[in-house]
């Protein structure tokens, strides 16, 4: 297949037209004898990735999809049945999860009557066998529960260090300025959200950079626990803080926290949020472009997801071709026409 005339985000800048191959789910090369597809001069996007989903069934996967997200990344999901049951589908979101979190006694997550009892850690010597349990399990990074009542700072670094020896990412919950820091004091790989209680200091944003620690905001899920009215949520501090980590050159991915968790207030609907998530990352200080690559390159290459996020000979065929122009109207993302898996065109009326 080839799309002809469609002007490419390569990343920098939106190109003029030319044409894209699809061969065998990847992009391909040579056009020739390939059938094709007049896209009359329209934007083709990298596929969406959205760094921080809750899994919930395949009309989660539908959803994201339907809406350009070709990648979601999990942030905890259980039991292992149910990630497995979702991985590798074709033509819809391909998936990577953390599986179960390490939580602290006392905690929400620990309350669950379904919740792993190994995951509920009480010290460090529990680090090890948790982060063996969860590789083994199938997961593909480790998440740790950093806010209050939580988790020592010893078991921190120490399911932080368990997981990089056995080469796992790490990721960290933190809702507080307390909980980052100690996030950073672990040296944890990326801290999903950002304070509500206060924005982050230009010197604790700086920590960001000289760690390679990598964000994730979530600012679609501040700002609905913002508007609660609940105190000491306070959605200006979160975006004050995506301000303080863009000043000090921080890298900032795009995730929504996209869930239907029963007992959480915030629901941000799967695929639409990570639209509105860019809207609010330029709203709080990055360019159009930042913000294309908080959903595109840079989660490809903090995840080492070596095989998308740009769109180049040899990559997997995730493609959203949208009306518009994401440069100079970011909210042009929504405006979806198709979108491309690995090379499989997503059909919704499968949905």
């Amino acid at each position: 297949m080839a799309l002809t005339n469609v002007r490419i985000f390569d990343g920098d800048q939106v190109t003029s037209p030319r044409t894209v191959v699809i061969d065998n789910g990847r992009i391909g090369i040579s056009a020739l004898g390939a059938r094709r597809i007049d896209c009359g001069g329209a934007v083709l996007l990298p596929g969406l990735t959205d760094a921080h989903i809750h899994l919930r069934d395949v009309d989660t996967l539908h959803a994201l999809a339907g809406a350009g997200v070709t990648t979601g990344l999990d942030m905890a999901s259980f039991p292992p049945s149910l990630v497995d049951s979702l991985r590798g589908l074709p033509g819809l979101t391909d998936i990577r999860s953390a599986g179960t979190p390490a939580v602290a006694p006392g905690s929400p997550q620990s309350q669950i009557p379904t919740f792993p009892a190994d995951a509920v850690l009480t010290g460090p010597e529990q680090a090890a066998p948790f982060v063996r349990s969860r590789i083994a399990e199938g997961s593909d990074y480790i998440k740790i529960i950093i806010d209050e009542p939580g988790l020592s700072p010893e078991t921190i670094k120490a399911v932080t260090s368990a997981a990089h020896s056995a080469g796992r990412l790490v990721m960290a919950h933190a809702t507080s300025t307390a909980a980052v820091v100690r996030a950073l004091d672990a040296k944890v790989d990326m801290i999903h959200h950002v304070p509500m209680d206060s924005a982050l200091s230009a010197a604790v944003a700086a920590r960001y950079v000289s760690s390679g620690t990598v964000a994730v905001p979530t600012l679609t899920m501040m700002e609905g626990f913002g508007n609660l009215g609940i105190p000491g949520m306070d959605y200006a501090a979160a975006e004050g803080s995506v301000a303080a980590l863009r000043r000090a050159g921080a890298r900032i991915l795009a995730g929504t926290d996209a869930n239907l968790t029963p007992g959480i207030p915030v629901h941000p609907p799967y695929g639409a949020a990570l639209h509105h998530e860019l809207e609010l990352l330029v709203h709080a200080g990055l360019t159009h472009r930042e913000a294309l690559r908080a959903a595109t390159k840079l989660p490809a290459q903090a995840f080492g997801l070596w095989d998308r996020g740009t769109i180049r000979v040899g990559n997997r065929a995730d493609l959203v071709l949208i009306d518009g122009d994401p440069l100079t109207d970011i909210t042009a993302t929504r405006a979806v026409r198709r979108v491309w898996i690995g090379g499989v065109e997503y059909a919704p009326t499968a949905a």
